[in-house]
Protein backbone atom coordinates (compact mmCIF):
# COMPACT_ATOMS: atom_id res chain seq x y z
CA UNK A 1 0.00 0.00 0.00
CA UNK A 2 1.94 2.81 -1.05
CA UNK A 3 -0.26 5.48 0.81
CA UNK A 4 0.85 3.78 3.73
CA UNK A 5 3.82 4.98 5.71
CA UNK A 6 4.64 2.47 8.72
CA UNK A 7 8.09 3.37 10.63
CA UNK A 8 8.55 0.19 13.35
CA UNK A 9 10.64 1.20 16.42
CA UNK A 10 11.12 -0.48 19.57
CA UNK A 11 9.57 2.19 21.95
CA UNK A 12 6.50 1.60 23.96
CA UNK A 13 5.33 4.83 22.21
CA UNK A 14 3.39 4.53 18.49
CA UNK A 15 2.68 8.27 16.88
CA UNK A 16 -1.05 7.84 14.96
CA UNK A 17 -0.19 10.36 11.68
CA UNK A 18 -4.01 10.67 10.25
CA UNK A 19 -4.27 14.22 9.05
CA UNK A 20 -0.70 15.02 7.24
CA UNK A 21 -1.27 13.64 3.85
CA UNK A 22 -2.41 15.88 1.04
CA UNK A 23 -2.42 12.71 -1.69
CA UNK A 24 -5.70 13.23 -3.80
CA UNK A 25 -5.93 10.65 -6.16
CA UNK A 26 -7.36 11.54 -9.30
CA UNK A 27 -10.52 9.96 -9.22
CA UNK A 28 -10.99 11.71 -5.86
CA UNK A 29 -9.52 15.09 -7.01
CA UNK A 30 -12.17 15.12 -10.30
CA UNK A 31 -15.14 15.65 -8.28
CA UNK A 32 -13.68 18.20 -6.04
CA UNK A 33 -14.40 21.76 -6.99
CA UNK A 34 -11.80 24.53 -6.36
CA UNK A 35 -12.24 25.24 -2.71
CA UNK A 36 -11.75 21.45 -2.03
CA UNK A 37 -8.65 21.10 -4.02
CA UNK A 38 -7.03 23.62 -1.73
CA UNK A 39 -7.12 20.86 0.73
CA UNK A 40 -7.03 23.98 3.48
CA UNK A 41 -7.92 21.24 6.44
CA UNK A 42 -4.50 19.32 6.16
CA UNK A 43 -2.94 18.98 9.50
CA UNK A 44 -0.14 21.10 7.61
CA UNK A 45 4.05 19.74 8.60
CA UNK A 46 3.01 17.78 11.59
CA UNK A 47 4.80 14.99 10.62
CA UNK A 48 7.69 17.37 10.13
CA UNK A 49 6.91 19.07 13.12
CA UNK A 50 7.77 15.83 15.40
CA UNK A 51 10.53 14.41 13.32
CA UNK A 52 14.01 13.83 15.25
CA UNK A 53 12.37 14.56 18.45
CA UNK A 54 12.77 11.19 20.00
CA UNK A 55 14.33 7.88 18.86
CA UNK A 56 12.64 4.41 18.40
CA UNK A 57 9.04 5.29 18.01
CA UNK A 58 7.15 3.87 15.82
CA UNK A 59 4.74 5.77 13.43
CA UNK A 60 2.32 5.14 11.48
CA UNK A 61 1.17 7.59 8.53
CA UNK A 62 -1.28 7.69 5.15
CA UNK A 63 -0.80 9.98 2.45
CA UNK A 64 -4.32 9.91 1.29
CA UNK A 65 -6.15 13.63 1.86
CA UNK A 66 -8.87 13.41 4.85
CA UNK A 67 -11.18 14.79 2.02
CA UNK A 68 -11.04 11.39 0.16
CA UNK A 69 -11.43 9.61 3.53
CA UNK A 70 -11.14 10.78 7.65
CA UNK A 71 -9.35 8.11 9.01
CA UNK A 72 -9.96 9.43 12.12
CA UNK A 73 -13.96 9.33 11.81
CA UNK A 74 -15.66 6.20 12.92
CA UNK A 75 -16.30 3.95 9.73
CA UNK A 76 -19.84 3.37 10.28
CA UNK A 77 -20.65 7.17 9.59
CA UNK A 78 -21.56 7.98 13.72
CA UNK A 79 -20.81 11.61 15.19
CA UNK A 80 -17.94 11.84 17.17
CA UNK A 81 -19.45 15.23 18.48
CA UNK A 82 -23.03 15.20 18.48
CA UNK A 83 -25.01 18.64 17.68
CA UNK A 84 -22.24 19.82 17.29
CA UNK A 85 -21.00 21.24 13.92
CA UNK A 86 -18.16 18.83 12.27
CA UNK A 87 -16.90 16.89 9.34
CA UNK A 88 -17.94 13.49 8.25
CA UNK A 89 -16.24 9.78 6.98
CA UNK A 90 -16.03 11.58 3.95
CA UNK A 91 -15.86 15.31 4.20
CA UNK A 92 -18.22 17.15 1.83
CA UNK A 93 -17.68 20.30 3.03
CA UNK A 94 -14.70 22.26 4.57
CA UNK A 95 -14.11 23.61 8.14
CA UNK A 96 -15.58 26.63 7.80
CA UNK A 97 -18.98 24.90 5.78
CA UNK A 98 -17.93 25.42 2.35
CA UNK A 99 -19.34 22.69 0.04
CA UNK A 100 -15.93 21.10 -1.52
CA UNK A 101 -17.74 19.17 -4.13
CA UNK A 102 -18.93 19.84 -7.41
CA UNK A 103 -22.82 19.69 -7.64
CA UNK A 104 -24.02 15.99 -7.67
CA UNK A 105 -20.23 14.80 -7.38
CA UNK A 106 -20.44 13.78 -3.73
CA UNK A 107 -20.05 10.23 -2.76
CA UNK A 108 -22.75 8.19 -2.46
CA UNK A 109 -22.58 5.84 0.04
CA UNK A 110 -21.08 2.86 -2.17
CA UNK A 111 -18.34 5.30 -3.19
CA UNK A 112 -18.03 5.77 0.60
CA UNK A 113 -18.10 1.87 1.22
CA UNK A 114 -15.33 1.87 -1.55
CA UNK A 115 -12.81 4.19 -0.16
CA UNK A 116 -13.04 2.86 3.13
CA UNK A 117 -12.20 -0.24 2.23
CA UNK A 118 -9.47 1.29 0.13
CA UNK A 119 -7.81 3.52 2.59
CA UNK A 120 -9.65 3.78 5.54
CA UNK A 121 -9.32 -0.23 6.58
CA UNK A 122 -5.48 -0.45 5.61
CA UNK A 123 -4.80 2.43 7.61
CA UNK A 124 -6.05 0.86 10.43
CA UNK A 125 -5.09 -2.87 9.98
CA UNK A 126 -1.66 -1.19 10.23
CA UNK A 127 -1.70 0.73 13.34
CA UNK A 128 -3.16 -2.16 15.04
CA UNK A 129 -0.74 -4.14 13.96
CA UNK A 130 2.00 -1.73 15.31
CA UNK A 131 0.01 -1.21 18.68
CA UNK A 132 0.10 -5.14 18.98
CA UNK A 133 3.20 -5.80 18.30
CA UNK A 134 4.33 -2.81 20.92
CA UNK A 135 2.33 -4.14 23.70
CA UNK A 136 3.50 -8.21 22.57
CA UNK A 137 7.14 -6.28 23.63
CA UNK A 138 6.15 -3.86 26.61
CA UNK A 139 3.19 -5.43 28.27
CA UNK A 140 1.29 -2.27 27.18
CA UNK A 141 1.33 0.68 24.22
CA UNK A 142 1.19 4.38 23.97
CA UNK A 143 -0.56 6.04 20.89
CA UNK A 144 0.20 9.35 20.27
CA UNK A 145 -2.30 10.39 17.79
CA UNK A 146 -0.95 14.01 16.43
CA UNK A 147 -3.24 16.53 15.10
CA UNK A 148 -3.14 20.36 14.67
CA UNK A 149 -5.94 22.97 13.42
CA UNK A 150 -6.50 26.06 12.76
CA UNK A 151 -6.45 28.08 15.76
CA UNK A 152 -9.89 30.55 14.73
CA UNK A 153 -12.59 28.43 13.15
CA UNK A 154 -16.51 29.87 13.94
CA UNK A 155 -17.86 26.85 12.25
CA UNK A 156 -16.30 24.52 14.59
CA UNK A 157 -15.87 26.69 17.76
CA UNK A 158 -16.12 29.95 19.23
CA UNK A 159 -13.54 31.74 19.76
CA UNK A 160 -9.64 30.83 19.66
CA UNK A 161 -8.34 27.61 20.00
CA UNK A 162 -5.59 26.77 22.74
CA UNK A 163 -2.14 25.88 21.85
CA UNK A 164 -2.60 22.51 23.48
CA UNK A 165 -5.44 20.25 22.70
CA UNK A 166 -5.29 16.76 24.76
CA UNK A 167 -7.98 14.71 24.40
CA UNK A 168 -8.56 11.38 26.28
CA UNK A 169 -12.30 11.19 25.97
CA UNK A 170 -13.04 12.58 29.29
CA UNK A 171 -10.10 10.34 30.53
CA UNK A 172 -11.42 7.04 29.18
CA UNK A 173 -8.60 6.02 26.51
CA UNK A 174 -5.64 5.70 28.94
CA UNK A 175 -4.40 5.41 32.54
CA UNK A 176 -5.04 8.96 34.48
CA UNK A 177 -1.01 8.97 35.12
CA UNK A 178 -0.41 9.58 31.44
CA UNK A 179 -3.00 12.20 30.83
CA UNK A 180 -1.94 14.18 34.10
CA UNK A 181 1.69 14.00 32.66
CA UNK A 182 1.10 15.52 29.55
CA UNK A 183 -1.25 17.70 31.26
CA UNK A 184 1.05 19.25 33.47
CA UNK A 185 4.04 19.64 30.88
CA UNK A 186 1.50 21.29 28.61
CA UNK A 187 -0.07 23.81 31.21
CA UNK A 188 3.93 24.40 32.69
CA UNK A 189 4.88 25.41 29.05
CA UNK A 190 5.77 29.15 29.38
CA UNK A 191 3.58 31.44 26.45
CA UNK A 192 1.44 28.40 25.74
CA UNK A 193 -2.21 27.72 26.58
CA UNK A 194 -3.57 24.21 27.42
CA UNK A 195 -6.81 22.43 28.10
CA UNK A 196 -7.94 18.45 28.62
CA UNK A 197 -10.86 17.03 26.89
CA UNK A 198 -12.22 20.79 25.76
CA UNK A 199 -13.48 21.44 21.74
CA UNK A 200 -11.63 18.11 20.94
CA UNK A 201 -11.88 15.28 23.22
CA UNK A 202 -10.00 12.31 20.84
CA UNK A 203 -11.18 11.35 17.78
CA UNK A 204 -12.29 7.85 16.85
CA UNK A 205 -8.95 6.77 16.73
CA UNK A 206 -8.00 7.52 20.39
CA UNK A 207 -11.29 6.18 21.49
CA UNK A 208 -11.27 3.03 19.50
CA UNK A 209 -8.01 1.73 20.51
CA UNK A 210 -7.82 3.84 23.95
CA UNK A 211 -8.50 0.76 25.95
CA UNK A 212 -6.61 1.15 29.26
CA UNK A 213 -7.72 -2.30 31.08
CA UNK A 214 -6.48 -4.50 27.43
CA UNK A 215 -2.68 -2.20 27.96
CA UNK A 216 -3.97 -0.16 24.79
CA UNK A 217 -3.28 3.48 26.30
CA UNK A 218 -4.26 6.44 23.86
CA UNK A 219 -4.27 10.10 23.78
CA UNK A 220 -4.53 12.79 20.98
CA UNK A 221 -2.81 16.26 20.79
CA UNK A 222 -4.52 18.60 18.91
CA UNK A 223 -2.29 21.53 17.91
CA UNK A 224 -3.41 24.96 17.46
CA UNK A 225 -1.48 26.01 13.97
CA UNK A 226 -0.46 29.21 15.04
CA UNK A 227 2.22 27.59 17.32
CA UNK A 228 4.30 26.77 14.18
CA UNK A 229 3.19 27.72 10.70
CA UNK A 230 1.48 30.68 8.85
CA UNK A 231 -2.12 29.97 8.93
CA UNK A 232 -3.27 31.08 5.84
CA UNK A 233 -1.96 30.09 2.25
CA UNK A 234 0.42 29.37 1.16
CA UNK A 235 0.51 27.62 5.05
CA UNK A 236 4.20 27.98 5.50
CA UNK A 237 6.07 26.17 8.63
CA UNK A 238 8.21 28.29 10.38
CA UNK A 239 11.16 26.81 11.99
CA UNK A 240 12.13 29.91 14.25
CA UNK A 241 8.02 29.67 15.56
CA UNK A 242 8.50 25.85 16.02
CA UNK A 243 11.28 25.81 18.14
CA UNK A 244 10.17 26.38 21.14
CA UNK A 245 6.66 23.76 20.41
CA UNK A 246 9.02 21.71 19.74
CA UNK A 247 11.04 21.69 22.76
CA UNK A 248 7.70 20.72 24.56
CA UNK A 249 6.77 18.27 22.31
CA UNK A 250 9.80 16.59 23.05
CA UNK A 251 9.42 16.36 26.49
CA UNK A 252 5.93 15.11 25.80
CA UNK A 253 7.54 12.17 24.09
CA UNK A 254 10.15 11.31 26.23
CA UNK A 255 8.11 11.10 29.22
CA UNK A 256 5.25 8.54 27.29
CA UNK A 257 8.68 6.79 26.07
CA UNK A 258 9.83 6.03 29.82
CA UNK A 259 6.08 5.87 31.14
CA UNK A 260 5.36 2.92 33.38
CA UNK A 261 2.34 1.13 34.65
CA UNK A 262 2.15 1.54 38.25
Amino acid sequence: MTFLEVTPGSSPLVLGLPHTGTDLPEDCAARLNQRGLEIADTDWHIHDLYAGLIENVSCVRTTVHRYVIDVNRDPSGQSLYPGQNTTSLCPTTDFDGNTIYYDGQEPDAAEVARRQALYHAPYHTALEAELARVRDLHGFAILYDCHSIRSHIPFLFDGTLPDFNIGTNLGTTCDSTIEKAVGDICADAQGFSATINGRFKGGWTTRHYGRPLDGWHAIQMELAQSTYMLEQPPWTYEPALAESLRGHLKTILQTLHNWKPQ
